[in-house]
């Protein structure tokens, strides 16, 4: 078997979902000034996208923020105004803290806790190493 051969054999095993190339992004967020609070509306659709749980995110975010806020069923709301761009620079921010792979730099990734530390462990390469535990 020549090389040729073996690279197509090789290229024939991958997982069809590595050889995609479609490029992650983030949906920006949706929202408006409603007073002296901040009202996002699609803040779940944000988090779907990232493949999180919306708790997670939002405690991210608030912490961030360093501002009051609550989930409801459709929407996030802070308790001051936040420009759309220092919420979309948070939500940048965590995606590369706890969802791109930092070898692979794919946003294929679980979360998981075992005992007291959270691992974000890499569908696509394998790769998992320990990331900060929100509290």
């Amino acid at each position: 078997m020549d090389y040729e051969q073996a690279l197509d054999r090789g290229r024939k095993k991958i997982p069809e979902s590595l050889l995609k190339t479609a490029r992650f992004e983030i949906p920006k967020v949706l929202g408006h000034i409603q007073g002296n609070r901040t009202v996002i509306s699609n803040f779940h659709s944000i988090a779907m996208a990232l493949r999180r749980e919306p708790e997670h995110l939002l405690k991210f975010v608030l912490r961030e923020l360093a501002t009051p806020g609550e989930m409801t069923k459709s929407s996030l709301i802070f308790g001051r105004k936040v420009s759309a761009s220092m919420i979309n620079q948070k939500i940048e921010q965590y995606a590369q803290t706890f969802v791109t792979c930092k070898e692979c730099h794919r946003p294929d990734t679980t979360l998981l806790k075992e005992k007291d530390s959270t691992f974000l462990k890499c569908q696509a390469c394998g790769a998992k190493y320990p990331v900060e535990t929100l509290k």
